[in-house]
């Protein structure tokens, strides 16, 4: 049987609580997506690191694609070069299993709702 894993990506923090959110967001994704493997990793700063992270979902039985989805605003460096040259050395590595760059959050609609939500959450108020 065909699997699917969706591989989130974060940059990374030395500071741990920015980290733990990546781990919080991966729990709310295998809720919302149970049938799916979700494994997480981070460009730098924290393990586990990227490559880390893609052997975790290939490790998984029946995985044949792997989508890494950026946890990034927006199209820079990192996405457009960084996870694009990891996504190619993958295809490599593993034969057999698709990788896939999805697109980062950036504009999507869902996340100028969000913007709004916490431009109300004043502190204080």
């Amino acid at each position: 049987m065909s699997q699917l894993a969706l591989l989130l990506i974060a940059h990374g923090s030395r500071r741990q609580v920015a980290n733990d959110e990546l781990v919080k967001l991966a729990e709310l994704v295998r809720q919302r997506r149970p049938g799916d493997i979700v494994e997480i990793a981070y460009l730098e700063l924290a393990p586990p690191s990227i490559p880390d992270g893609a052997a975790n979902c290939v490790a998984h039985a029946g995985v044949s694609e792997v989508r890494m989805v950026p946890f990034f605003l927006s199209p820079g460096r990192h996405v457009a070069e960084d996870l694009e040259r990891y996504c190619g050395e993958f295809t490599e590595k593993y034969p057999g299993v698709k990788f896939v760059v999805c697109p980062p959050l950036g504009l999507h609609p869902l996340v100028v709702d969000a913007l709004l939500v916490r431009a109300d959450e004043v502190p204080g108020d």
